[in-house]
């Protein structure tokens, strides 16, 4: 079965369970202010594209694939991305809510997740390396065998990373939150 390609598109305002989207690959495509909400984007392939205050939570993600995907404020609880196609996986978010969100195992190096509520995401076993955390909670994320060398935390909070099963080689970290690094050993921190 042939599936669609589809170019330089603007899709506005489209709510999948009114109108589904045609399976197929996307490129430099601008969906903005659709809901994917418990949608089925298994197998679905977007390249270059950009999800603008797009609604995507509980979406099915299997072997679907994001290949420099930009999302800006975007509402994305319990995506499982451990599900999508790994090749060539790459995406930026950008004041987006991935609450829940499971990364388990998922190679994404370079990520950038900006201005984002990253709240009980698990992050287990993933590679993390080079990425750049600005200004994001991190309230309840699991890190566990996490690669974090050279990522950048400095300016995010409410994390706990235990060093001793995590790599944390050159990550950057702030002291006003090195409190996520060291809360394993029960010891207390004044902070003032």
């Amino acid at each position: 079965m042939k599936q669609a390609y589809i170019s330089d598109q603007d899709f506005q305002n489209i709510n999948c369970t009114d109108q589904p989207f045609e399976i197929g690959e996307y490129e430099n495509c601008t969906f903005r202010n659709c809901s994917f909400e418990y949608a089925d984007l298994s197998g679905f392939s977007f390249t270059d594209c950009e999800f603008i205050t797009c609604n995507l939570s509980m979406t099915k993600l299997v072997k679907t694939a994001f290949r420099s995907v930009y999302f800006k404020e975007c509402k994305m609880f319990g995506l499982q991305f451990n599900e999508c196609n790994g090749f060539g996986l790459s995406f930026t978010f950008d004041g987006c809510a991935l609450n829940n969100a499971v990364f388990y195992t998922t190679s994404i190096k370079k990520t950038v997740f900006k201005n984002s509520k990253l709240i009980e995401t698990d992050f287990a076993e993933s590679d993390l390396s080079q990425s750049v955390f600005k200004n994001c909670d991190l309230s309840g994320a699991i890190f566990d065998r996490t690669n974090l060398e050279k990522a950048d935390l400095r300016t995010s909070f409410n994390y706990s990373i235990d060093p001793s099963v995590n790599r944390l080689k050159k990550a950057k970290f702030s002291l006003s939150e090195v409190h996520g690094l060291l809360y394993k050993l029960d010891i207390e921190i004044d902070r003032n």
